[in-house]
């Protein structure tokens, strides 16, 4: 079966998979020599597929080979849409970028879209395993935590699906403990449980029509969601009103602007803050080669 989507111009697939680290984490996996970025995905009826995707003449293929219903046919566009993001106009972000030389790759190369996951408790918990470790260890986390808990796909079943809160939940938090999660397990273990019981709604974050303050209230409210993690996110919801602050972050805007002497949080806002709604695109692919690879 295969799905053609057409995408909001410009358009590029490797933008998208290389905005960020996800594509390196499963149950996705890119092959770099066929061009196809592929994922192991549990459809709400329950059947494990393996979703093939290819950049396309305005948009993407998605290719699926087995058979599905109508209703998982919608539900895979639904999910390549919101994870790909097709539908994201960044017209306005792009007119801005002309005007400052240091964004002017935009455009051109298509940038401003995230890849991000089917649903935000995905996002929400991927974004957990990269906070005060390494990149190795946020892989080394996921992968475990994918194939321990996550459904297997039947014709291999080493490769599983990302794990429903559900399973999670079901998951005791020494369970989660030895799977490397350390002190982030009782977070886990209590995010699984509120949004499997129905306690906390992550999918209706995706709403644009709620203020982006009360979305950021509602992620801060989160166990282990913190002021970095939660302007991750955002940004993963198409709001890029925060900034993602890190040590790094205050690294790269004090050597850009202030001859390298120290600065606070004071002095990366007032760097960015003419850029208004789009601030966070603006810090996360402003070229910052002189001093090193964007975050």
């Amino acid at each position: 079966m295969r799905l053609n989507l057409s995408a909001c111009p410009p358009f590029s697939l490797w933008a998208v998979v290389e905005s960020h680290g996800w594509a390196r984490l499963p149950p996705f996996a890119v092959d770099r020599t066929t061009g196809v970025i592929a994922r192991i995905e549990r459809l709400e009826t329950g059947q494990v597929v393996e979703l093939l995707i290819q950049e396309a003449v305005g948009g993407v293929t998605v290719e699926v080979r087995d058979q599905l219903a109508g209703s998982e046919r919608e539900e895979v566009s639904r999910k390549v849409w919101w994870m790909l993001s097709l539908g994201e106009d960044l017209a306005p972000f792009y007119a801005l970028a002309r005007e400052e030389p240091k964004l002017a790759h935009v455009e051109r190369r298509a940038l401003g879209r995230m890849l991000r996951s089917p649903t935000v408790f995905e996002d929400l918990v991927k974004t957990l395993l990269t906070t005060n470790t390494t990149w190795a260890g946020s892989i080394r986390m996921a992968e475990a935590l994918v194939s321990r808990l996550g459904d297997p796909l039947p014709t291999d079943p080493s490769r599983t699906a990302f794990p429903t809160p559900e399973q999670v939940a079901e998951a005791t938090e020494e369970e989660l403990r030895q799977m490397g999660l350390g002190y982030r397990a009782p977070f886990l273990a209590e995010l699984a449980r509120r949004v499997a019981e129905g306690e906390l709604d992550l999918e209706g974050l995706k709403d644009n029509d709620r203020p982006t303050e009360e979305v950021r209230r509602t992620l801060l409210g989160i166990k282990g969601v913190g002021e970095y993690a939660a302007a991750s996110l955002l940004m993963l919801l198409g709001r890029y009103d925060y900034l993602p602050m890190d040590t790094w972050a205050r690294k790269m805007v004090s050597r850009e602007w202030y001859d390298g002497r120290p600065v606070g949080r004071e002095e990366v806002e007032a760097a960015f803050e003419r850029w208004g709604r789009w601030k966070g695109l603006a810090y996360w692919f402003w070229d910052w080669s002189p001093w090193g690879e964007r975050p």
